[in-house]
């Protein structure tokens, strides 16, 4: 039965209390709606305090909920009484306080408004209540936190990377603004004043802080993206073809205007990396050095897609020619984009590229195949970053004739670093939830963040009556191969072994299509052939002046194509292979592929032809269905199982 638009975008604000959802979380059941409000307030409280960032979640979402302040009247006295206590310490807190002169960090103070309904209030200065001794207090409080910050700063500086560390060449988020001339952050959320002074006082230009402080927003677009993801690629692809056209007939006229000026001597920047390549392998530094004056001349991050590609490449080579490549790439890793800033990117890329979604199309109509007149849906999900991929599929197996099957994601990822090492992997999985109960689909989720090598059939609690399907898009190319290992099986056959002993009913794999061999030089070719063909399709199908993309330029391509110039041994992560090679890899651990449907390929080739560029490519293999750019295959799909198993897909 079709859902409701209502119900499936989550947006009518006066809807009645739906039923109870038959989804579940965690194997939580879920919460009764009958009962009065203040059955439910306490156990929720109860299980918000449980978690660790309980100021991000409860205070800023639900400051003045009447159950809450009630809860804390009894300590309210308690402060009274205190109150003398630290009024006579408030010399020495007050001169520690002007002595640590700390900017932007504000002190809260709690003011009784009303006597039945207190709230809490939040001032820039001391509040004076009739007592004349608040002020005090609150000076009090705030040298004691100042304290506290400074204490945790102190702490935390000793975990931060040295000033003399090598940085990376590359434009902060100021630099960015004045570039592109607008704003990057997609509008402040509430207190943004205050975040730009704490890093001001920190004084650190990286942005680790802000995914956790852009939580809120984030979350919201995440939520939105899960929900209207068609809808919202829709818009966005619209706006994007409209402003294409504008730019193309722009280049045509300045084209014809340089045509009667005559052409301007034209730069070889392929040619130069090449050479630079060389002379870097060689050893020759002072040719190499001259070579990346001359590339530097004319390369540029906002320019066309070769000079963009030049740019990147340059920096590549300029620090594996200066031996600081992996401390680049690390400090790279280290400023984080903000989540809003990727999720922006990503509905760009979305938007103007085919690849992810015939990649999602791909595995949606794989599982929906393999499900089918099935009760049980088992999803093992390698490298389960934001979800994005699953709400698709949940919303069509919830209209599924006969019904909807229950479904389990597993989510596998690596873990973060800190003291929740699965905090992402959970967060995408109360989205997932969430998303799940809104199309009324009996839903469970299971995280685990380790390496991935590490996972076994026994860590993932298969049922016999579910169907299995382990799910990897791009994610197995990261993973070390014999280069480095040679004295057992490499990591990536250690996991494909394991998928193997998992016996899943489909095993479902999308592969980077390239080549990164031992050596430098011919590593090098094959990542400019590679690259030159992103670049170029990101020029014919983005705005120049694009902040997403240059936010995807620099942090989803630039960095992949830096670790693959600039460092080697373990610390070069990227390793792809050809899926021709993945193929042999595939049959050596055990594992049949199953033919190609032509249903798949006509409905991909479909959506690309009628959506998309004209230059992107969707062809067929032995058995893969492939993507590219302008006849270059970048990616390729396939779908597989235990050799020794029977499979009805």
């Amino acid at each position: 039965m079709p859902i409701a638009r209502e119900e499936l975008l989550g947006l009518k604000e006066h809807m009645e209390p739906p039923p109870p959802s038959p989804s579940v979380y965690l194997d939580i059941p879920p919460s009764p709606c009958g009962g009065s409000v203040g059955d439910l307030v306490l156990p929720y409280i109860t299980r918000i305090l449980m978690e660790e960032d309980i100021d991000d979640r409860f205070f800023y979402q639900y400051p003045d909920h009447l159950a809450f302040l009630q809860a804390q009247q009894q300590f309210t006295q308690i402060l009274d009484d205190a109150k003398n206590l630290l009024s006579c310490e408030g010399g020495d807190m007050e001169k520690m306080h002007s002595d640590a002169s700390l900017q932007g960090i504000r002190g809260g103070s709690m003011c009784l408004a009303d006597k039945d309904v207190p709230s809490w209030t939040f001032s820039d200065g001391a509040e004076v209540d009739n007592n004349g001794d608040q002020s005090k207090l609150n000076r009090s409080n705030e040298a004691m936190l100042n304290f506290a910050f400074l204490k945790g700063m102190e702490e935390a500086n000793k975990f931060l990377p040295r000033d003399n560390q090598p940085q990376a060449d590359v434009f902060s988020v100021d630099q960015a603004k004045e570039i592109f001339g607008r704003s990057i952050s997609g509008g402040a959320r509430k207190g943004q004043r205050d975040v730009d002074k704490l890093e001001e006082v920190v004084g650190r230009s990286s942005k680790l802080l802000m995914p956790e402080l852009e939580e809120d927003g984030a979350r919201e677009m995440i939520n939105k993206i899960m929900l209207n993801s068609y809808e919202l690629c829709g818009e966005t692809m619209e706006k994007l073809q409209i402003t294409m056209e504008n730019i193309r007939a722009d280049r045509k006229n300045k084209k014809a205007v340089r045509g009667k000026q005559g052409k301007k001597e034209a730069v070889d920047l392929r040619g130069l990396l090449l050479c630079c390549a060389q002379e870097v392998a060689t050893g020759n530094r002072h040719g190499a050095g001259n070579l990346l004056k001359q590339i530097r001349q004319h390369a540029s991050a906002t320019g066309d897609a070769a000079q963009r590609l030049a740019y990147c490449f340059a920096k590549g080579l300029e620090a594996r020619l200066a031996g600081t490549g992996s401390q680049v790439y690390r400090s790279l890793m280290a400023k984080h984009t903000s989540t809003m800033e990727f999720l922006k990117g990503y509905e760009l890329f979305m938007a103007a590229c085919s690849f992810k979604r015939v990649a999602f199309t791909f595995s949606s109509m794989t599982i929906f195949d393999a499900v089918e007149g099935k009760s049980k849906l088992h999803i093992v999900d390698y490298g389960l970053h934001y979800g994005c991929q699953w709400p698709g599929l949940l919303a069509w197996l919830a209209t599924r004739d006969g019904g909807p099957p229950e479904v389990r994601i597993t989510g596998i990822d690596l873990p973060q670093p800190g003291f929740r090492p699965a905090k992402r992997l959970e967060e995408t999985g109360r989205a997932l939830s969430n998303c799940a109960r809104q199309f009324g689909l009996p839903f469970k989720f299971h995280a685990i963040a380790a390496k991935w090598e590490t996972i076994r059939a026994e860590d993932l609690n298969i049922d016999p009556d579910e169907v299995l399907v382990v799910n990897d898009l791009f994610n197995f190319n990261t993973l070390m191969d014999e280069s480095l290992v040679i004295d057992r099986p490499s990591p990536r056959d250690v996991v494909l072994s394991n998928i193997r002993e998992m016996q899943p009913d489909v095993f479902i794999q999308g592969v980077v299509n390239g080549s990164s061999g031992p050596f430098f030089l011919a590593r090098f070719r094959e990542a400019l052939f590679f690259y030159s063909s992103v670049f170029d399709m990101l020029d014919a199908t983005t705005p120049p002046d694009s902040y997403q993309r240059f936010v995807l330029e620099r942090d989803m391509f630039g960095q992949c194509a830096l670790n693959t110039i600039a460092c080697e041994s373990a610390d070069r992560v990227e390793r792809p292979e050809t899926y021709k090679q993945w193929q042999l890899r595939n049959q050596r651990a055990g594992l049949r592929q199953l033919p190609l449907k032509p249903i798949i390929t006509k409905v991909a080739s479909g959506k690309v032809k009628s959506l998309y560029h004209k230059e992107f490519v969707v062809d067929v293999d032995q058995g893969w269905l492939l993507q590219g750019w302008k006849g270059r295959i970048l990616y390729a799909h396939s779908a597989w199982v235990a050799d020794d198993t029977s499979s009805e897909y």
